[in-house]
């Protein structure tokens, strides 16, 4: 699943960007629970609202000690319950899940040439290079590098250069 709900946080209020993520996650959550069958539990969708709201407006995906057990915290729960909101509802695992959001960030750095590809890891919130050099990968198919040029050769497609 990709980030629901990004907005840039110049866009709008951070009151503002709150508001609207509930009201979408809202509709999202009613969708995943139709999808289902029956409807989610009240706190799950308590959780599952947190977790968007620190990951699309607060971004505490750029921490690189963002662990399950702070991320519980921050979210107001348990390991055990963020865990299975993030696997049922998000269809995927807690570290799979923030991966996604860092590689999402690292892509909109690379295309707003807003940082080198070297320094990359660091501000998306990963470890090590070599951690997201192999997130990067897995989600996106390719290394940053090759991910940069096909970037800049569609830019100079589209300005006829």
């Amino acid at each position: 699943m990709d980030a629901l709900f990004q907005t840039q946080s110049n866009e709008l209020s951070t009151t503002t960007q709150k508001e609207k993520l509930f009201k979408d996650a809202e509709r999202q959550w009613n969708t995943l629970s139709t999808e289902k069958g029956a409807p989610g539990r009240k706190v799950d969708f308590e959780i599952y609202k947190s977790i968007l709201y620190n990951l699309e407006i607060r971004k505490v995906y750029l921490d690189s000690k963002l662990s399950l057990e702070k991320f519980s915290s921050i979210v107001g729960t348990n390991t055990t319950y963020l865990s299975n909101v993030v696997n049922h509802y998000f269809k995927c695992n807690y570290k799979h899940l923030l991966n996604k959001y860092r590689i999402l960030h690292a892509k909109h750095l690379i295309d707003h040439n807003e940082c080198d590809i070297t320094e990359l890891d660091k501000r998306c919130g990963f470890t090590s290079r070599s951690v997201f050099y192999d997130a990067f990968g897995k989600i996106m198919g390719i290394p940053p590098a090759h991910y940069r040029k096909r970037r800049e050769k569609a830019a100079e497609t589209c300005s006829g250069n």
